[in-house]
């Protein structure tokens, strides 16, 4: 009994480490960006204004990467991933020390604005232009938002522009 039974679990082991060809039809390609020169304003506004349609009212949600809900950082993240083709980091910490420092009134579509909004709590979004950035607000989901607005021109803290 005994024999049979390793002879069993051998032939069982040895099935999994056999590899069967399989057949495509076609090529699988991943949808995958091709990478955005961030100085070209036109496909980088294109690309975010895409992004923004997809994601418009998105709930916000501490630490969400999806639909189901998403935070400020992680749809900075997916926007520079999924539109823009850069990977950059994923935390509101390491995307304040990425890239390089830019004077607000030098800003150009595809910068990340910072904000201070508590005393140890930071907050990214993505300049569109005309004064506006788009992020994940706590309250409103995905949204686009005037840098005037009272309180995120009270809260305004410095500009990081990604370039590869």
């Amino acid at each position: 009994m005994k024999t049979w039974l390793l002879g069993f679990t051998i032939l069982c082991l040895a099935g999994c480490a056999t590899t069967v060809p399989v057949k495509h039809r076609g090529t699988v390609k991943l949808k995958r960006p091709t990478t955005v020169n961030l100085s070209d304003t036109p496909r980088v506004k294109g690309a975010l204004n895409a992004q923004y349609a997809e994601w418009k009212g998105t709930r916000y949600k501490m630490g969400g990467n999806s639909k189901n809900g998403v935070d400020c950082s992680g749809f900075v993240h997916l926007t520079y991933r999924d539109k823009l083709g850069i990977t950059i980091p994923r935390s509101t910490k390491l995307l304040g020390k990425a890239g390089q420092p830019v004077k607000r009134n030098n800003l150009r579509i595809g910068d990340l604005v910072f904000f201070k909004t508590g005393l140890m709590v930071r907050h990214v979004g993505i300049y569109m232009g005309n004064n506006t950035f788009l992020h994940a607000s706590t309250n409103k989901g995905v949204t686009i938002t005037d840098l005037d607005e009272s309180y995120w021109k009270k809260r305004y803290w410095k500009a990081r522009r990604m370039e590869k």
